[in-house]
Parts: C-alpha cells; sequence; structure tokens
C-alpha cells in the first residue's frame, strides 16, 4: 500500500478538533494568555469537561474542586495543561488501535516528550514545540495499524515497533516510515510546519540541505526513550547511541541521559489517554 493509500484508507480517524491547534499554537507563544487559552477550551464542551475531569484526579492530588479551565491554568500551569489537552484529543482519536499495546505506547510517546523538552532547553529550541513534537512523533505507527493491520502485523513479527531499527525495516518493505506517516497527519491535524516539518525529518534530521534541530531533538529523544522500554544497559546504550545526530547537536550520551525525566510516565499519567 502506498503512502497516499494509507491516507485515504485511514481518513475514518476523526481529526484533531481545531480548538486543541488554537490551544497549542497559543502556549508556543513566549507570553501565552492564560484568559485567551480559557475562552478557547470553553468552546469545546466536551474537551472542557474531560480536562476538568482529570485536572480533579487523584493523580493530581489537589486539595480543593477545579471548577473552571481558568483556574486549571492557574493551579496546573501551561505544561501539564498542554498535556492534558493533548492527552485527550489523542485518546479520543484513538480510543482502539488493532496490534498495539496502547499503554505502553503512550507511555513511551509521553516519555519521549518528557525528555525532548529539557533536551530543547539546552539547545536553546522552543520548549512546548518539542515536547509536543515528541508526544505525537509515532502517532503515524498508530495510523498504519489502522490503515494495513495485517501487513503492519507481519512487520512487527519481524521486529517490535520499539527496536532501534523499526523505520529501517518499515522502509523496505513499504518505501516509507512512521515519521512520513505522522508528518502528513500532524499536517491535516492543523498543527504548526515547525512541528510537521520536525516530524517529517525525525529519522534522518542533518542531510543534504536538511538542518532541522528540532528534528534531531525528537531522535535522541525517542532513543533515550525506545532504550528505556528495551531495559538497555549503559553498555547496549552506548553501543546504539546515535553519535552522528549527537555529534551535529553538540550532546554526549552523559549530556543526554542527563535530561532524564525526573520520574519516568505513570500509571496515573497515562489515564488521560486511555479513558
Amino acid at each position: 500500500m502506498t503512502l497516499d493509500e494509507l491516507l485515504n484508507q485511514a481518513k475514518a480517524i476523526p481529526s484533531i478538533p481545531r480548538v486543541v491547534s488554537e490551544v497549542t499554537a497559543e502556549l508556543d507563544r513566549d507570553d501565552p494568555d492564560p484568559r485567551h487559552i480559557a475562552d478557547l477550551v470553553a468552546t469545546d464542551p466536551g474537551l472542557t469537561a474531560r480536562l476538568l475531569k482529570l485536572a480533579n484526579s487523584a493523580f493530581f492530588g489537589l486539595t480543593r474542586q477545579i471548577d473552571s479551565v481558568g483556574e486549571a491554568i492557574t493551579v496546573l500551569g501551561f505544561n501539564h495543561l498542554r498535556t492534558l489537552v493533548q492527552a485527550v484529543a489523542l485518546g479520543t482519536s484513538f480510543k482502539t488501535v488493532p496490534g498495539v499495546n496502547l499503554e505502553q505506547f503512550w507511555r513511551y510517546s509521553l516519555n519521549t516528550a518528557k525528555i525532548c523538552r529539557p533536551l530543547a532547553r539546552s539547545l536553546r529550541l522552543p520548549e512546548g514545540a518539542a515536547f509536543t513534537a515528541g508526544l505525537v512523533h509515532a502517532v503515524g505507527d498508530l495510523v498504519m495499524h489502522i490503515g494495513m493491520p495485517d501487513v503492519v502485523a507481519k512487520i512487527d513479527w519481524r521486529v517490535s515497533p520499539f527496536d532501534m531499527k523499526r523505520a529501517e525495516v518499515e522502509r523496505s518493505v513499504l518505501g516509507y516510515t512512521y515519521a512520513d506517516v505522522g508528518a502528513a497527519f500532524a499536517q491535516r491535524w492543523d498543527f504548526p510546519e515547525v512541528i510537521v516539518k520536525a516530524l517529517r525529518h525525525q529519522l534522518v534530521p542533518f542531510e543534504g540541505d536538511i538542518y532541522e534541530p528540532l528534528a534531531g531533538v525528537i531522535h535522541m529523544a525517542s532513543w533515550r526513550a525506545r532504550a528505556q522500554e528495551m531495559n538497555l544497559d549503559r553498555d547496549a546504550m552506548a553501543a546504539t547511541f546515535p553519535d552522528v545526530v549527537a555529534i551535529l547537536l553538540g550532546l554526549s550520551l552523559e549530556t543526554v541521559l542527563d535530561k532524564d525525566p525526573q520520574e519516568w510516565t505513570s500509571a496515573g499519567e497515562l489515564a488521560a489517554f486511555l479513558h
């Protein structure tokens, strides 16, 4: 199946609500306006209801009830709000995916996003865009499982979705990878062009005329998150470390490992994606 055929086949996948794209764009500004964000979220009653339910869940351990989006922004902060809004949208779009352990998938994706943020900060790249790009960088894998489950099941049998050589096998079988599919869908979902480009070039961020540092951040963060999923020890991580991308970003193995989350993603955090 060609990429165009896959995209047509997967048209049944709901689009990310425009309000999520607008909220993300506002959060990416140097000085986000909390009132404008609250007004945007309020235009989608379903999003508002789920956002407040999550904000009041046991995961955040708040001592008082949050009754409005504005209050949620004040108490939780922009970073948590970004995660919740995007999690609600993605969880709604991908409720069930054949052949995919969604708990593991979103754990890996959220870990990638968590690593992207400090890496971007250290390189003076936009942290918010880096987090978002990290969170959605592998969504193409879900689209492929939905659009051609039998074909992808055979690829899964050959190599795990979290294996370092996954993209290489996909390209050899299909002629394209989850990165190509994810970029196409991010464009369809009206994500900012900087994120679309980062997704498109995440596997090869520096080649020829391509120079995409944000794609390089995703490349490094996803490598680290995959290593975590596969329980690689330090020697194994050193053997698989993406040296070329790291050198061009000015990073070392120690620098990347230093950006590990204080806490890897928990079951509580995954509730937003799974329920």
